[in-house]
């Protein structure tokens, strides 16, 4: 046995030393997709809400041996101590695995996970478990393991232990690592991998050099004693890290309770026609009066104008925001109602109802004014806000938790209303909203590649034309194709086909109880021409929480006499506390199969990455990231109509379980894509509830503060 355990173990006995490290040192990814050493790990994860793309050139064949080829690797940390990956390990990248001159080529699609032990102080040591190869069919790299670490001034010591079937022995007993980070952009590695002693060195380029947009390392493993590798060679790997999204909330600053107030308890509705009482403890008075030393001058004039000049000002400011369809009213109570549509913060609502209250706060002054705020889509209400004007001025200006009624749908107008304007501004219909984003269909690490892909560029065109009602045109131009997507060739079926792929028109009706419908109608493209009818029926609890969605179809095809059909219903529920969101459908799916899918969507701001298991004809478990691909603020709505990018596009990757062999799964558990759908064009992807605005008041504040 290699002399580098023992001194690991005896290293270990100073888990009680306190560590004199200031801050966590860097983590490294290795090359077998964990956050580790180079063969070995560590008790470390990869950072919630942060994503990892790597490559390196050492590959574990089989097993077996270390030859030069390809691995690549996409990590993310899904939650604080939980990272996943998935990995490709490859001799070649576009070599034809059926051909005789390719035999023994290994071509391996397998997803990893690395779970860290909470509880434990971090003073003490980090542990954690994890495997490789989970679940998957025709395993080549199944590995279970156990490890902890231990920081110490600038070095990691890690020792662990591993069960796999490799026949090197490698990760196949107990194992362990040295890391030695002397500087931020550098560092040493020594392990034994329980089979032999490697060395890497890592050379980090920083963020700041890079826009701010991550950090890129480069790894030289330079030394192995392994008697397992085809030649000494150098084998080398690339890294690229980056946070998934800048609106992830651990990136706000924590909004403070505000224990001076009494808050109203959400059970009854408020009633804008009457001044809403607070009971003011003599702590509030002071920090009243304390708000107040910190108004501007600006809103020491504007107090001492009349309400109606406010809220006419308050309009034309909504105007140049970019806002449609508002309509904004007043009373003697006194009170503000705004009702609006969001068509810029196209991302996300949040932002679109922190910018109008906190327009509210600086524009409203009068006092004892309350407000009332109505989002709406196409003149459906979707979510109202209740508040006092001065207590949410106090969350803008001391950042001190608000008291809002927040409630899912329409509320009744209060009596006595006078509108500013006959009529609403900003008229949202006959104005063409087109959007675009790339439309992708793939394939990972088959025989015939390691990746091959159909590309094209895809603009969508809406007219809303009524309310609840307009016309989408989805058209796209095939920029690209691998020669395996190319016409006449093995995923023709796959590829992706320039023109019209959608022309549809829909309409939406709000119901009694939350529940909302969309139906449409028109063409749709699904390899063959289908004309169809797609109807959804959603219910959303009160507090947005659960939300039990239908969804039927049914299609004719264009140029044969059959029709096709699908049936699927599904119950979503948002855990908005920890930015997660679970799904599970069940039903006949689009390619006639039946069964059931599950999904967890980890959310870091409006991004997400999903894990996900379906079992319809096969079972099968994959993993999908979703990122804006458009600016948090789009440009507004102008008389020739609105370019924007596609705020929520979806990528997956997928492999068969449970099975001898991982023969390619296609459209099984799968519902097709539309651009307008209940879910995310009028229920902003779940997010539209009094849970998610709870949770991430941060944000409503910071909304306003970046935009106004």
């Amino acid at each position: 046995m290699s002399k580098l355990l023992p001194l690991l173990a005896s290293g270990f006995v100073a888990v009680a030393v306190p560590s004199f490290a200031e801050e966590p040192l860097k983590t490294y990814r290795n090359f077998t997709g964990f956050t580790g050493l180079i063969n070995t790990t560590n008790a470390e994860v990869l950072e919630s809400g942060s994503v990892d793309i790597s490559h390196n050139n050492m590959l574990d064949f089989r097993g077996k041996e270390y030859v030069d080829g390809h691995n690549f690797a996409f990590s993310a940390g899904l939650f604080d101590g939980l990272e996943v990956t998935g990995f490709i390990a490859s001799n070649t990248i576009h070599d034809n695995l059926f051909s005789a001159e390719t035999d023994g080529q290994v071509r391996d699609l397998s997803f990893n996970a690395k779970y860290q032990i909470p509880f434990i102080p971090r003073e003490w040591f980090s542990a954690a478990i994890g495997s490789k190869d989970v679940g998957g069919a025709a395993n080549q790299y199944r590995t279970h393991f156990a490890v902890a670490s231990k920081e110490l001034w600038n070095f990691r010591f890690s020792l662990g232990v591993a069960k796999s079937d490799h026949a090197t022995g490698m990760m196949n007993g107990t194992f362990g690592g040295i890391e030695w980070v002397p500087l931020d952009w550098f560092a040493l590695q020594v392990e034994h991998d329980a089979e032999a002693v490697n060395a890497a060195a890592r050379l980090t380029v920083p963020k700041e050099w890079l826009f701010d947009l991550g950090e890129l390392t480069f790894t030289s493993r330079f030394y192995s004693n392994t008697d397992y590798s085809e030649n000494d060679s150098t084998y080398y790997g690339v890294n690229f890290t980056m946070p998934l999204s800048s609106q992830a909330r651990k990136n706000y600053k924590e909004i403070k309770p505000a224990p001076a107030l009494v808050v109203a308890k959400n059970s009854e509705p408020s009633d804008l026609s009457k001044p809403r009482k607070f009971e003011v403890a003599q702590a509030a008075v002071s920090a009243a009066s304390q708000n107040n030393t910190h108004i501007s001058e600006k809103n020491s004039t504007k107090s001492k104008v009349s309400l109606s000049s406010q809220v006419h000002r308050l309009k034309l400011a909504l105007i140049e925001d970019g806002f449609e369809n508002i309509s904004i009213g007043f009373n003697q109570t006194p009170s503000v109602v705004v009702k609006f549509e969001n068509r810029v913060f196209n991302r996300n609502d949040i932002d679109a109802l922190g910018v109008v209250m906190g327009r509210i706060s600086e524009f409203v002054t009068q006092e004892h004014t309350r407000f009332l705020v109505q989002l709406e889509k196409s003149d459906i209400g979707l979510l109202n806000i209740q508040g006092s004007v001065e207590n949410y001025r106090q969350f803008v200006v001391e950042g001190t938790s608000p008291d809002l009624d927040i409630r899912q749908g329409d509320v009744a107008t209060p009596s006595g209303m006078m509108w500013v304007g006959n009529t609403a501004e900003q008229s949202p219909y006959f104005l063409p909203r087109v959007s675009f984003s790339p439309a992708l269909s793939s394939t990972y690490a088959t025989e015939l590649g390691v990746y091959d892909f159909s590309l094209a560029l895809r603009a969508d065109v809406e007219v809303p034309l009524w309310k609840g009602a307009g016309v989408n045109v989805t058209m796209q131009k095939v920029v690209a194709n691998t020669d395996d997507f190319e016409k006449g060739d093995s995923f023709e079926g796959r590829r992706l086909k320039g023109g019209v792929d959608q022309a549809v028109f829909y309409q939406a009706v709000e119901l009694p109880f939350n529940i909302y419908n969309l139906t449409q109608v028109g063409l749709f493209r699904e390899y063959y021409d289908y004309y169809g009818v797609i109807n959804e029926t959603t219910w959303v609890s009160p507090d947005g929480r659960h939300q039990v969605s239908a969804n039927i179809g049914k299609f004719e095809y264009q140029d044969y006499d059959f029709t096709r059909d699908y049936y699927v219903g599904e119950y979503q529920f948002n855990w908005s506390e920890q930015d997660i969101t679970l799904h599970a459908s069940m039903g006949k799916f689009w390619g006639l199969d039946k069964g059931v899918k599950v999904e967890s969507r980890f959310w870091f701001g409006d991004s997400y990455i999903a894990v996900y298991a379906a079992e319809t004809v096969a079972q099968q478990v994959g993993i999908a990231f979703s990122i804006p691909l458009s600016p948090r603020k789009d440009m507004a709505v102008t008389p020739f109509g609105q370019v924007k990018g596609n705020e929520a596009w979806r990528h997956s990757v997928s492999t068969r379980i449970g099975e001898s062999h991982n023969a390619l799964v296609s459209k099984q558990a799968y519902v097709p894509y539309t651009r307008i759908n209940m879910s995310r064009t009028f229920l902003n992807q779940g997010r539209n509830s009094s849970s998610y605005v709870y949770a991430n008041l941060a944000r409503l504040r910071e909304a306003y503060l970046t935009f106004k």
